[in-house]
């Protein structure tokens, strides 16, 4: 028999007809010209799931927990794999024709590359990425087996919530290569069973400290603790969430005061994944091309810090920050108004700059102001 090329790995709970739909796509044409195997590791359904795969996918390697480990049980999944390179995906997302083929070539050009980023495509066409770009999602990723033999795999003690960004620090610090394609997607359902959104905000505030109080660099661990607690507690508030999120962060900052499992990353991996300094050179060259004295900040996004540190040390005046989602609920941003998009435009400002470098998010609402103001709207990674 052929050795396997590509390990499929997925974990599912309680999503029978979404993980059925998934590995009709798996088993259809245009797959992939390569060698496969899928595994699904099902985590204790109680819909049938693990029945209704082995009655319909006989061929599918199964594996059936007795208790559900969430996103993090595709570790059973890798541990078990053959294939030189490993896919995860969830169980409602699947590859377009002709990408895993192209993610192989890719994989085979680059010999360091660790992880090849899939764009993810909701059925309404619209896209979603992580805040960071060096950061995975795990509903689409192809991943080489080699890399993963060497640094480790998810996180068993997140579940689920932010264990793609544990991973790729640990990738990008062993000298492994991250990088999102433009030519691989994967199409997201997004089904809503088995989704809890106060579980979800619990789970994601925990685990990003614990992210944080795990790898990033002591002079840098309290102070973006602090804007990511912040920052959740708005997006928390605005839907409602708030005992998740106080249960979260009572959690985090727990893990925190623990260390427990700190490895700081390298300054190098930091940088790269943070780009404080390569915020700040490219903050002041705008500044002194487009004359920037008054601007305005387009997205409270996640690695906010850098740029407003950046700002404050070129001295520009911050007029506001401009946020389609989190303005006009009186929040602040270091005494800096988050605004509504609509009061954004009648402030007195220069110029505009994408503070969110989500290459997706940002390119839309990049897009977005430039078609509605004559000033300059600058995104300081547009050509990278």
């Amino acid at each position: 028999m052929d050795s396997i090329v590509i390990s499929f790995v997925i974990s599912t709970y309680n999503r029978r007809e979404a993980i059925l739909q998934t590995l009709g796509v798996l088993h259809g044409p245009g797959c992939s010209s390569h060698s496969i195997e899928i595994i699904v590791v099902d985590n204790a359904s109680a819909d049938g799931t693990a029945d209704a795969i082995a009655l319909a996918y006989p061929g599918v390697r199964l594996m059936r927990q007795r208790i559900n480990h969430g996103s993090c049980g595709k570790n059973i999944g890798v541990a078990a794999a053959r294939g030189e390179f490993i896919v995860f995906l969830d169980d409602d997302s699947f590859p377009d024709a002709g990408a895993i083929d192209r993610m192989v070539e890719y994989f085979r050009g680059e010999s360091r590359l660790g992880a090849a980023i899939f764009g993810v495509r909701l059925l309404s066409g619209a896209q979603e990425c992580s805040a960071y770009p060096e950061v995975f999602a795990g509903c689409g990723v192809g991943l080489r087996a080699a890399a993963i033999a060497e640094v480790g795999g998810l996180p068993e003690d997140y579940f689920m919530q932010a264990e793609e960004y544990d991973l790729s620090l640990r990738l990008l610090d062993a000298g492994w290569g991250v990088r999102r394609f433009e030519d691989l997607w994967v199409t997201h359902l997004k089904t809503p069973r088995a989704r809890y959104p106060g579980r979800v905000m619990r789970l994601d505030v925990r685990n990003n400290l614990t992210l944080i109080g795990r790898y990033f660099p002591d002079q840098w661990m309290l102070p973006f603790a602090a804007d990511w607690a912040n920052r959740y507690r708005m997006i928390a508030q605005v839907h409602g969430r708030l005992p998740g999120y106080y249960a979260g962060l009572a959690a985090g900052i727990t893990r925190l005061a623990q260390r427990r499992g700190r490895r700081p990353v390298s300054a190098a991996t930091f940088e790269a994944f943070a780009k404080i300094e390569e915020i700040e050179s490219h903050l002041r060259w705008a500044a002194k091309e487009f004359n920037l004295k008054r601007l305005i900040f387009v997205d409270l996004g996640k690695n906010m810090l850098p740029y407003w540190r950046a700002a404050r040390r070129i001295g520009l005046e911050i007029a506001g920050v401009a946020d389609a989602k989190l303005g006009g609920h009186g929040f602040n941003y270091r005494r800096t108004p988050i605004v509504t998009d609509l009061a954004a435009g009648e402030l007195r400002f220069d110029g505009m700059v994408v503070s969110n470098l989500s290459p997706v998010h940002a390119g839309l609402r990049r897009e977005w102001w430039r078609a509605r103001t004559n000033r300059p709207v600058i995104d300081l990674f547009e050509a990278a």
